[in-house]
């Protein structure tokens, strides 16, 4: 959903909300809040099911005190997870923490932040936080799989101080070329000055291979980001973490809260890093499960473009199109992901791949509109 709709929707309850809640929703549509289906936020469609066992307790140090600073067990989890050493993790409370936490160490007023388009929202945002002038670098076109200019990029680079990546890509579905990633790290490394801080977002890293993370030595402004909430399947936990050499995170600890991530999020998070055949299974079955969407998408005439992540992105031929479907969908409760008018993917929807019965509600409500558009 785009902030535009997220922000009428939260007009009605007089609060902010960066999503719309199912209640809020619900209300505005007329119906039930447990008919509501969120195909706007990349979730899994359940959670893992080692979760009552771990939140038995008990918990050290116990909940009447507060979470170990260093979250120590949580580092070391995470360390085991990426073969690095817990030195080289920055833990968050969630992966938007993390990338905030090397905003504020990086970015001061002036300061120059390179973001392609499109890709993730907060790379903007937490730039414009700090009072860094945004430099937009364009994509190439869907013809082109969405991929990264590298000559605009590296023409962007000569005074960037952090350069925002995201593979696989939100909200395209697709991985970045590991050859452009690396022309691209070389060319920062290259600067005489050291280069900027090239960020990483890999918070669909276990949908797609291709990790940058084994290259933190080589490139020690390298920062790779990771998320508990995509393949792991716990956003509500909000746990994330960064990957990079001992002094860059030396440095982001600088500015590091020094507890924003609860006892029990940090608990069940090395539990869930402890068991990571858990959220690989879950990737693979989304994997099918997509596939599975994908074909009932095409078969209503709306294919949607490869994706190797949880959702699914389609052209919907133009922007009033992209919007008389949303409001569809919204009138039997069902919330797919839409962008801001001047955002190049406007004529868009982006669609989060859940369970099957929930997928068949979708196409079969999404056919509806098309047929009836066609008609």
């Amino acid at each position: 959903m785009s902030l535009a709709t997220s922000e009428a929707l939260a007009a009605m309850s007089n609060v902010y909300t960066w999503e719309p809640p199912d209640r809020v929703i619900a209300a505005r549509y007329g119906v039930p809040v447990e008919d509501v289906l969120r195909f706007d936020l990349n979730t899994s469609p359940s959670a893992p099911d080692f979760l009552s066992e771990v939140l038995a307790g008990p918990f050290e140090p116990p909940l009447n005190e507060y979470p170990d600073s260093t979250y120590a067990g949580l580092a070391e989890a995470a360390a085991d997870y990426v073969d690095a050493d817990p030195s080289e993790i920055l833990v968050g409370a969630g992966a938007d923490e993390v990338l905030d936490i090397i905003a504020k160490t990086y970015l001061m007023p002036g300061a120059r932040s390179v973001v392609p388009v499109p890709t993730y929202a907060m790379f903007r945002v937490l730039s414009g936080q700090r009072g860094a002038d945004v430099i937009p670098v364009p994509r190439l076109g869907p013809g082109a799989g969405f991929a990264l200019d590298v000559s605009a990029m590296l023409a962007a680079f000569e005074q960037a101080d952090v350069v925002w990546l995201c593979s696989p890509n939100n909200p395209t579905a697709s991985s970045e070329d590991p050859d452009d990633l690396e022309a691209l790290l070389a060319a920062a490394a290259g600067r005489s000055d050291g280069g900027p801080a090239v960020v990483v977002d890999e918070a669909y890293i276990e949908f797609a291979p291709g990790s940058l993370v084994g290259l933190r030595s080589r490139y020690p402004r390298l920062i790779v980001v990771r998320t508990l909430s995509k393949a792991f399947a716990l956003p509500g936990l909000r746990v994330g973490y960064a990957v990079a050499s001992r002094p860059t995170i030396a440095r982001l600890e600088l500015v590091r809260p020094p507890g924003s991530v609860a006892t029990v999020s940090a608990t069940v998070g090395a539990a869930a890093l402890r068991r990571p055949e858990l959220a690989a299974a879950n990737a693979q079955d989304l994997g099918v499960e997509r596939a599975r969407l994908a074909a009932g998408l095409s078969s209503i005439g709306l294919p949607a473009y490869r994706s190797v992540t949880n959702f699914l992105l389609c052209a919907m031929g133009d922007r009033a199109a992209a919007e008389g479907a949303t409001e569809h969908l919204l009138r039997h409760g069902i919330v797919a992901r839409t962008f801001g008018l001047e955002h190049p993917l406007a004529d868009h929807l982006r669609f989060t791949v859940r369970d099957r019965r929930q997928d068949d509600r979708l196409v079969e409500v999404l056919g509806a509109w098309m047929e009836g558009r066609s008609g």
